[in-house]
């Protein structure tokens, strides 16, 4: 019985230290992206696109979350001084109720920037999903994340992997004893993101039709206030002929031409009847002939 128990005490030893070991070994691969993040804004290199990685505004007790309140300084920070010219917030929108990129959308304009400037990714449920929709739906290649510095390593790393060039602008830290929970999670998120990526090999949970940044979004009937996103209409397709019709007008003017020529009028058994001037204004014109072409002087 004693030797069973040290042996189970042995296999129980070497798993927490692998554990631990690769705890530490994706501690260390993931830290290494903060090469590519910055603190001042004015050393942050020229992108197009910033994408804000989502949070909630209210923490579970309904105190204000000061993770996101300081990532939406940031982001404004980045676009005020030219740094970007778009902004592209990233979150879960789980449900009606809960809508991080409706909030952080909100919030944004509340600090000024302008509703135009705004896009919204819906199906940002974790950080892999909103770096790669920011790529493959929304087109971007190269774009500033915002988010404290720790997840903008990991988010980094992530958006390394998949060959996006992204750096990273640090939002303020929260204090230690506010961010305390948050910070050992993100010890075993940097993990699981290692395994997601090379061995569960993982990508976004939805993708979409693309969404060009810069370009008409289609307006949403039902949207509200500071939910929606920036759109125009989108212009009715020219207005094609039906194939009868076509026939029709040809039908039409050939029979005029007749007429014409053997000096006989045309008859309006020549036009059909579902050839009207109110269906189609373009054939009735060429169905009623006038000028030296077909009329004989």
């Amino acid at each position: 019985m004693k030797k069973f128990a040290k042996i189970l005490l042995a296999c129980l030893c070497l798993l927490l230290a692998s554990i631990a070991a690769l705890l530490g070994y994706s501690e260390w691969t993931v830290s290494d992206a903060r090469h590519y993040t910055y603190d001042d804004v004015n050393a942050v290199p020229y992108n197009r696109v910033a994408l804000v990685l989502g949070t909630s505004k209210y923490l579970i007790g309904g105190s204000p979350n000061h993770y996101f309140k300081y990532r939406i300084k940031a982001a404004a920070e980045l676009y005020n001084n030219g740094k970007v010219d778009y902004i592209l917030v990233s979150g879960d929108n789980a449900t009606v109720q809960y809508n991080e990129p409706r909030q952080m959308r909100r919030a944004l304009i509340q600090a000024g920037i302008p509703a135009s400037a705004i896009y919204s990714d819906y199906a940002g449920f974790r950080t892999l999903d909103s770096i790669v929709r920011a790529k493959e739906v929304f087109g971007q290649a190269h774009f500033t994340v915002v988010s404290q510095a720790f997840h903008n390593e990991r988010a980094i790393f992530i958006a390394r992997h998949f060959g996006i060039e992204a750096v990273g602008f640090n939002a303020v830290d929260p204090s230690a004893y506010q961010g305390i929970k948050t910070r050992v999670r993100e010890v075993f998120a940097r993990l699981m993101g290692l395994l997601d990526l090379y061995v569960l090999d993982k990508g976004p949970k939805f993708l979409g039709e693309p969404i060009v940044i810069g370009g008409p979004v289609p307006c949403q009937a039902l949207s509200t206030i500071g939910a929606s996103q920036p759109c125009l209409p989108i212009a009715p397709p020219p207005h094609k002929p039906k194939a009868k019709q076509a026939a029709a007008v040809s039908a039409a003017t050939a029979t005029s031409a007749a007429a014409a020529t053997s000096g006989a009028p045309a008859t309006s058994a020549a036009v059909p009847s579902e050839v009207t001037p109110v269906d189609n204004p373009a054939a009735a014109s060429a169905a009623t002939p006038t000028g030296s072409a077909l009329t004989p002087q």
